[in-house]
């Protein structure tokens, strides 16, 4: 079964940092490009970051660099490292393969911005 399992998130004041990981199924995580993405409330999910299967990475510009995003092909594992975090990052956080969504959309992880 595809799926990917998101984990990190959690509520940390401005100007802090958190570090999501994405643990996805072998079968598409050595094949494809994967994507970090977001939904604010009352908002439209959004591409924040991507990186392809050779390693090359896209930001969104509202994060550039804030976030470095990053994979470790042995674990299958994604990560997305976000520093200098503003409230208006506040969001859940999902990953899925880049460009074309592969992997059933998971729960999500969710991160709060506040004082």
């Amino acid at each position: 079964q595809v799926q990917a399992v998101e984990s990190g998130g959690g509520l940390v004041q401005p100007g802090g940092s958190l570090r999501l990981s994405c643990a996805a199924s072998g079968s598409i995580f050595s094949r494809y490009g994967m994507g970090w993405y977001r939904q604010a409330p009352g908002k439209q999910r959004e591409l924040v970051a991507d990186i392809t299967t050779d390693g090359i990475t896209k930001y969104a510009d509202a994060v550039k660099g804030r976030f470095t995003i990053s994979r470790d092909n042995a674990k299958n594992t994604m990560y997305l490292q976000m520093n200098s975090l503003k409230p208006e990052d506040t969001a859940v956080y999902y990953c899925n393969t880049r460009l074309i969504f592969r992997i059933p959309w998971g729960q999500g992880t969710q991160v709060t911005v506040s004082s």
